[in-house]
């Protein structure tokens, strides 16, 4: 197919909302607006939000339900449908079984005869449970996810983890492997913006410094995290650990590192939304801690790859598929006492850490834009079978 595709991204999440399938989202419209084809998204409404962008949103009603923190539930309507379906569309790809599932069906039944496909970024299922305890809800929403999956003429999954848990739901159709990208140019940042990080922050050039990025909820593995910085502080290991985004659960986080005698170890940098400054923090760190058995993804672990920072992460995990112990990564067991031994021994030699973030550097990156270009060939070839 020779002329451009006109694609409709639809998803729970966009900015101002921070969250990998946002990141990912805005990535998938910028790059594709910017070379490749033609870009709508829908998504629900902020308040106060201000698109300013070279592709049109459309913004849909929501509610705030204070129980998921900052994010909003969306409540797709027919108006919704009739301002989407003044656009000519040639795929619908949704990124979300929710309300932008549901809005995927809608609108397929406007147009007709167009191709949906849906990426299965994250374990929906453990973020249902983390808001409501009613074993009713949980499978009334795991039987919802499947329902609009399945309808979908195509499934992506960010990674075989990510996979493997729509299957465990229920979901009994095939999928395919599209991986995220990111958005940071290969290298470390300017060392006028690390400095300034260090200024900021009070950090010392003697100080080994370790950096987690991500949502403040206890199911990213955060308890391990400080359970072993306080394993090797009791070992008479100096450091730093930065912590680097918001969520529900972070001032119960904060609580628990002053009980545990960390406050004066640890600083909590809120989020940070600005991208610049953000690649400045993963390029001061000396090694990046993700020891989260919930992510599909880990686009952060990409991230730190992008500026030469290893990451240590759970062994078996689904951010750690493509990753190899020792060479570009540290694998542990996922507990505080393997954390601790990996940190005890990487201090040790602060060469090892460079010759593992360079490893990273060179053997795991992936930019958005070979992300997303391989996403808009096979978008060419459903098109072409449609």
């Amino acid at each position: 197919m020779s002329e451009k595709l006109n694609i409709c991204l639809l998803n729970d999440s966009f900015p101002p909302a921070i969250d990998g399938v946002a990141n990912a989202v805005f990535n998938y419209a910028s790059i594709i607006q910017k070379g490749l084809g033609n870009v709508i998204v829908a998504t629900p409404h902020y308040p106060d939000v201000v698109d300013d962008y070279p592709f049109p949103v459309i913004r849909y009603p929501s509610v705030n339900v204070p129980a998921i923190g900052d994010y909003r539930i969306g409540l797709p309507i027919h108006h919704l449908i009739s301002q989407l379906t003044k656009h000519k569309i040639d795929i619908i790809h949704c990124h979300c079984p929710y309300a932008s599932g549901f809005a995927s069906k809608e609108l397929h039944a406007a147009i007709k005869n167009v191709p949906v496909v849906m990426t299965y970024h994250t374990k929906f299922d453990i973020d249902v449970a983390n808001v409501f305890d009613s074993k009713l809800i949980q499978e009334v929403a795991a039987k919802l996810i499947v329902s609009n999956v399945k309808f979908c003429d195509e499934v992506w999954a960010v990674s075989a983890g990510a996979g493997e848990n729509l299957k465990g739901l229920g979901y009994d159709g095939d999928y395919r492997i599209m991986s995220n990208g990111v958005d940071f140019p290969k290298g470390k940042a300017p060392q006028s913006d690390i400095d300034e990080i260090d200024a900021k922050h009070g950090l010392s050039a003697d100080v080994p410094v370790f950096l987690f990025v991500g949502r403040m909820m206890w199911y990213k593995g955060i308890k391990i995290i400080l359970d072993g910085l306080n394993s090797i502080k009791s070992a008479g290991k100096q450091f730093k650990m930065i912590f680097v985004g918001d969520g529900a659960e972070c001032e119960e986080i904060i609580d628990y590192t002053k009980t545990a005698g960390l406050s004066g170890d640890c600083i909590f940098a809120g989020a940070v939304r600005d991208r610049k400054k953000l690649r400045a923090y993963y390029s001061r760190a000396d090694a990046f801690l993700f020891p989260s058995t919930y992510d599909t993804s880990g686009i952060v672990v990409g991230e730190a790859a992008a500026c030469g920072l290893v990451s240590i992460l759970i062994r078996g995990s689904a951010a750690a598929e493509d990753v190899t112990d020792g060479r570009n990564s540290i694998l542990i067991d996922e507990n505080p006492e393997s954390l601790a031994s990996a940190l005890l021994d990487l201090l040790k030699e602060q060469n090892t850490l460079k010759e593992l973030g360079q490893h990273a550097l060179d053997e795991l990156y992936l930019s958005w834009e070979d992300a997303v270009k391989r996403a808009y060939n096979r978008y060419a070839e459903l098109a072409d079978i449609r």
